[in-house]
This record gives C-alpha cells, sequence and structure tokens, in this order.
C-alpha cells in the first residue's frame, strides 16, 4: 500500500484592503468633513461680506386694521416696545405701542399713515423716517459729494439755524446693509442744539462706488470713507467733528480713530449698537442661529482669503484706537444682532485704556432700537452728552 501524505499548507492571508479601506474612509470623511465645512464657512462668509441686493423679507401678517390701531401676529417683531414703520410692496405705516396683546395677536397704535390692508405681509423697520431730509422731516438740506478714493460718495447735509450755528459738525455713519435713512432719528435734535449733520454713505451704497472685490470690509477699508467725509465737513466750515455711528458704523468709527491723521480733529463721538469686536459678533450670530462656534474661525478664515481683513485690528479692546475723545456708548440689552456683552466689557474696560467713555444700556431695546424703544429719552441722553463735553450754548 503506497503510503502518501497530504500536505496542508497554512491558508493564504486575505489581502491587506482592510487597513487600506478605513484610511480611504477617514480620509473621504475628513475630505467631506473639511469641504462641508469650508462650504459652510464661504456660506457664512458671503452673509458678512456680500452687499445684499435681494427682496426685503416680509415676516409678519397683519391680521386687522383700522383708522387707530394695526393688529399682526404675536411675533418676536411684533411684540417689541417702542415706534416702528411697517413696510410692505408699495406702502408703509408708522405703528407706536402696544395697546393689546391676547391670544396669539398683538394690537398696536398706528401713529401716521392709512390702514394696512388685511393679510397684508409686512416687515418692522427701525429706520421711522424714510427718504431724504426734506421729504421726511422738512428740513431744508443739501446733497453734496463727498471725494474719496473710489470716486464721488453722496451725503446729507442738515444745517442749523444760522442764529444756532456752533460750527460743529456730526458725521453720521449708518450700519451694514442700512443706508442714510438711519441717521434721520437724531438730525432734528442734532440741529436744535446748533450742530451741522453730514449723513454719509460708503463703498458699496446705494449711488455711491463700489469697493474693487464688491464686498464689504467690515471697516477695515470702510474707514477711508469716513475720513474723507472728516476732511468734507473741515474743508466746508466745520471747526470741530463729532462722529456718530451705527452698528458697522461704529466699527468704522474705531478704525478711522486708529489710523486716520484726522483723528486728532474729532472732539466727540457716539456709537449706537457698535460692532467692537466681530469675532464675538460672528460667535453670537452662530449661536442665534444654532451653528456650532467652531465654524466661526472657519468663516473668519474664508472671509480673510476672500477680503484681506485684518480681524486681529477691528478688536477694539485688544487693539484701542491712540486717539479716545469722549464717547457715549449705547446698546439695547435685547440685541438679536450685535452682542451687548462686548459693550459692556469695553465700558469696564474703559477706565484702564484711558478712554473717557459713558456707557448707556437699554433694556428691552433690540439692535439699534433705542431710540424706537424711548425717543425723547435718547435724545435727552444724546444732547446732555454733546452739551456737557463740547460746552455748547444752552438750547
Amino acid at each position: 500500500m503506497e503510503n502518501t501524505s497530504v500536505r496542508l499548507d497554512p491558508p493564504a492571508a486575505p489581502p491587506r484592503r482592510t487597513g487600506r479601506r478605513i484610511v480611504a474612509a477617514v480620509l473621504a470623511a475628513l475630505l467631506t468633513l473639511t469641504l462641508g465645512a469650508g462650504a459652510v464657512g464661504w456660506y457664512y462668509s458671503g452673509e458678512l461680506l456680500v452687499p445684499y441686493s435681494g427682496e426685503p423679507q416680509f415676516r409678519d401678517t397683519v391680521l386687522a386694521s383700522t383708522t387707530a390701531t394695526v393688529t399682526l401676529e404675536d411675533t418676536e417683531n411684533s411684540r417689541q416696545p417702542g415706534t416702528f414703520t411697517l413696510v410692505w410692496p408699495g406702502g408703509a405705516a408708522r405703528v407706536g405701542e402696544i395697546t393689546r396683546r391676547s391670544g396669539e395677536q398683538v394690537e398696536r397704535q398706528l401713529v401716521d399713515g392709512v390702514p394696512v390692508p388685511v393679510g397684508t405681509r409686512v416687515r418692522f423697520d427701525n429706520d421711522v423716517f424714510n427718504g431724504d431730509p426734506k421729504q421726511a422731516l422738512g428740513l431744508d438740506f443739501s446733497t453734496v459729494s463727498v471725494a474719496s478714493e473710489l470716486g464721488p460718495m453722496p451725503a446729507w447735509l442738515v444745517r442749523p439755524e444760522p442764529a444756532r450755528d456752533t460750527g460743529l459738525w456730526v458725521v453720521q455713519v449708518h450700519g451694514r446693509g442700512a443706508s442714510r435713512d438711519e441717521t434721520l432719528r437724531v438730525v432734528p435734535a442734532l440741529r436744535k442744539l446748533g450742530l451741522a449733520s453730514l449723513s454719509v454713505t460708503y463703498r458699496n451704497d446705494k449711488g455711491a462706488p463700489i469697493s474693487p472685490d464688491g464686498l464689504y470690509h467690515l471697516g477695515d477699508s470702510e474707514w477711508r470713507d469716513a475720513e474723507e467725509a472728516v476732511r468734507f465737513a473741515l474743508g466746508n466750515g466745520a471747526r470741530r467733528v463729532v462722529l456718530f455711528g451705527y452698528s458697522m458704523g461704529g466699527a468704522i468709527i474705531g478704525q478711522l480713530l486708529a489710523r486716520s491723521p484726522l483723528a486728532g480733529q474729532v472732539a466727540a463721538v457716539v456709537l449706537d449698537a457698535p460692532v467692537l469686536s466681530w469675532r464675538k459678533t460672528l460667535d453670537w450670530q452662530a449661536s442665534e442661529r444654532g451653528l456650532p462656534q467652531f465654524l466661526t474661525p472657519i468663516a473668519e478664515v474664508v472671509s480673510r482669503w476672500r477680503s484681506g481683513i485684518d480681524f486681529d485690528r477691528l478688536e477694539l479692546i485688544e487693539r484701542p484706537p491712540a486717539t479716545k475723545p469722549p464717547t457715549l456708548l449705547i446698546h439695547g440689552a435685547a440685541d438679536g444682532t450685535v452682542p451687548v456683552q462686548a459693550s459692556r466689557d469695553l465700558a469696564e474696560q474703559a477706565r484702564r485704556l484711558g478712554w473717557p467713555l459713558e456707557y448707556q444700556e437699554v433694556p428691552g431695546a433690540d439692535h439699534v432700537a433705542a431710540w424706537n424703544l424711548n425717543p425723547a429719552a435718547y435724545e435727552q441722553r444724546i444732547s446732555g452728552f454733546l452739551s456737557r463735553t463740547l460746552a455748547l450754548p444752552p438750547s
């Protein structure tokens, strides 16, 4: 019998693909995450930098309307205390205080305008006065042209009565995505003090030149347009200048004080809900939108890449201007756009920074809505501050 032996070879090793697959899967996941984060960063940076050119959004609905009142759905907008303008396609009306709130409805005073048709979709506008100073306030004014490195920038100039002219001009700088209309609320109070009001535009505004890249620079370049407005004022009769900035207008003024040789000509500053830190603002807005805060540094990197913005320079507490005129800082405690905490931080650090600063926080006021909440108190605060600081004659 033949002796045969069977040789059992060990099983062949499986192809070494599992580890490669894991590495490939991890790389794919990281690439997807990176691309996803980059896409979010690009979108978020676009929200920040690209001037809005679309149709306005009308979020609130009119449920009933009379010659004295307007009833709307109960929303965050409709239950804001104060005076606002309701705007809808083809119309506008001014509404005042809430007269009744029940169930899911809010009834407000109709201060000015025709009854709003039932079912109309409207939006709330802080800019109670719309149009030029003559249309909105009945005040004579001049449309002037401020020369800039990009071309002429239109501005409204409202002079005080000749008998009250103090030789002081207020250069008013509106916020991001807003217009000169935002500045009209305080023009009568400034005029009463004997101050000329120059409501300016800057690059990417309607009627003003577009920036070379078509993007906002969040104050990092717009300050040069405001600087030219100061130069215009000084060249046309102003002996001293006051700067008044709203929201991003505050960031623009901060950079003007830090970087302009004309900063020494500024006698006083008023800031309403200013952007003092874009990083804190980005974090705040991310939290308000339910986005994770780790995305905001990505948005900053993308924004820096797209526009060349120096975000470090725009941190006003960490990089305060050398020139620090007496400043009135006003911020609404209910601001849902720019964090009030940044203004609190500056107020707390003002003494250490050598910055003569008065801080007024307004409970219940949303973004740039302190005037809307109580116009008389707002104007009294500004008038008192400017009268003391500038040694103005009694009005």
